[in-house]
């Protein structure tokens, strides 16, 4: 057992040692100066994904709404994944491929960030969210494993975990998600 721990440890940090000596982590940075800019216009964070992906976006949602590494004022981010009732009753009377598209429509605004989390990239509720989101003109990030798949072509900027693996792309995730956050709060609370 101890050899499977390190072996999914050394896999882990592998991923983000190949992430980080990337053209990846170039955009990340630029994420991160887009979401300090539209906080500063008075836009906000939207974020959503499906299964691990809903995780990683509420969690993210939640280091701008408290606060991540200093004591701050709260920032505008929501997670598209957490209101149950929204989802259900869109699943149900649409179809579930719509749930993020029709939220997206009812909160995103031009200037807004919309983030859309998918480890294949192939979520079609998730791609839908995203083309909608650019309707409105908001500027779309993607997180995706190695393919990219269809949200790498969507989104404005996509970041790809260089892995076809769904939790070592995750842990990295939820990586990339701490780093901007700590930006953001250094760009605006200096």
């Amino acid at each position: 057992m101890e050899d499977l721990v390190r072996k999914r440890l050394l896999e882990s940090s592998e991923v983000k040692r190949q992430l980080a000596e990337s053209e990846e982590s170039e955009k990340i940075v630029r994420i991160a100066e887009a979401i300090s800019e539209a906080l500063k216009r008075g836009n906000k964070v939207i974020l959503f994904g499906n299964g691990g992906s809903a995780a990683d976006a509420q969690h993210i949602a939640c280091e701008f709404v408290g606060r991540f590494m200093k004591e701050r004022k709260s920032l505008p981010a929501i997670s598209l994944t957490t209101n149950t009732s929204c989802l259900t009753a869109i699943a149900n009377d649409y179809s579930y491929d719509v749930v993020f598209e029709r939220q997206v429509e009812a909160f995103a605004k031009q200037g807004d960030i919309v983030i859309g989390i998918s480890t294949s990239g192939k979520s079609k509720s998730v791609i839908k969210g995203m083309i909608k989101a650019k309707e409105l003109g908001a500027f779309t990030v993607g997180l995706t494993g190695k393919g990219g798949g269809e949200l790498a072509k969507v989104a404005d900027v996509c970041v790809r975990v260089p892995s076809d693996e769904t939790p070592r792309i995750q842990e990295a995730h939820i990586t990339i998600g701490h780093i901007i956050s700590e930006i953001v709060e250094d760009e605006l609370f200096k």
